[in-house]
């Protein structure tokens, strides 16, 4: 099934990108036993949309910052289920996964990075500009084009938005809880509406709040980017299609391009931008915000 962050319904989705075990099958006179070296008698009662979980194969730096929130099941018999898909993306999908034992379950967030040959959109170098590469074998390949160059590149942006999810998190910004990172699929806190129970939090963008709630919202989104300007970055890619709204509460999503306000020259202008953005939306729904203003404060907070 697809299950859509907007439109609240559910359709037939596409295959998962990320590989899951496969039910194995029966032997026969050709082949003694063609199961994978891996198998266990457990896998057969897997479904096609179906895995272990991942967790205690992944070390500490992988998992989110303790202590974990309740919704985070750590047993090492838990199966992950994709439910399907919350949102498609140019680079990445969302997939909703249920993560269950016996006893309970939870509903993750899968952010699932696209392998090179399948991404249709390559973010700007603006982003990047001041951020290192480690080894320069990557940096080469990255910068020639090279297939391996861009698998480098996704697994970057991974990474990327692990980290900034983890030190957002760590700051006290309204973001997802970040799960756990296994390659390049992230799994993260679930944003659900209130509301609706089991549904998935819409986007501001398709909200239309009345006065109180509204300002509420405001301070919100300016504590946020005055949580990411003290953090030294502006998000750099901020608008109401990339906050959601869970009830009275927003949370940012989509940070993996966070911008390095002292080592990025195009830094102020990408902050700008996410400023105007904001306002622009605010002012739509009948408040008055001055992005000037708001620019000039983010800078304040940021040196």
């Amino acid at each position: 099934m697809k299950f859509s962050a907007d439109q609240q319904h559910l359709e037939t989705p596409s295959f998962s990108p990320i590989k899951l075990r496969r039910r194995t099958p029966p032997r026969d006179s050709f082949d003694p036993d063609p199961r994978p070296a891996d198998w266990n008698m457990l896998d057969d009662s897997l479904a096609e949309n179906q895995r272990w979980s991942t967790w205690p194969e992944l070390e500490r730096l992988m998992r989110g910052p303790a202590p974990y929130p309740d919704f985070v099941i750590e047993d090492a018999a838990a199966v992950d289920t994709d439910l399907g898909v919350l949102k498609t993306g140019k680079e990445a999908d969302v997939f909703l996964v249920e993560r269950a034992t016996g006893s309970r379950s939870a509903l993750l967030a899968a952010k699932r990075y696209r392998s090179a040959d399948q991404r249709l959109f390559h973010r700007s170098e603006a982003y990047t500009e001041g951020r290192s590469v480690r080894r320069s074998r990557d940096a080469r390949a990255i910068k020639g084009g090279s297939t391996y160059g861009r698998a480098v590149e996704a697994a970057r942006w991974a990474d990327a938005e692990w980290t900034y999810l983890r030190l957002a998190h760590e700051s006290g910004i309204r973001v997802p809880y970040p799960v756990q990172i296994f390659g390049t699929e992230i799994m993260m806190e679930f944003i659900g509406d209130p509301a609706h129970p089991g549904a998935a939090a819409p986007r501001l963008q398709s909200t239309h709040p009345g006065p109180v709630q509204l300002r509420g919202y405001w301070e919100q989104v300016v504590e946020a980017m005055l949580g990411f300007a003290r953090m030294g970055f502006a998000h750099g890619d901020l608008s109401p299609y990339n906050v959601l709204a869970a009830g009275d509460r927003l949370v940012v999503i989509d940070l993996p391009q966070l911008v390095d306000l002292a080592g990025n020259l195009q830094a102020t202008e990408l902050l700008a931008r996410d400023c105007r953005n904001m306002c622009t939306w605010f002012a739509s729904r009948g408040l008055e915000a001055d992005d000037g203003a708001l620019l000039g404060e983010l800078l304040a907070a940021a040196w």
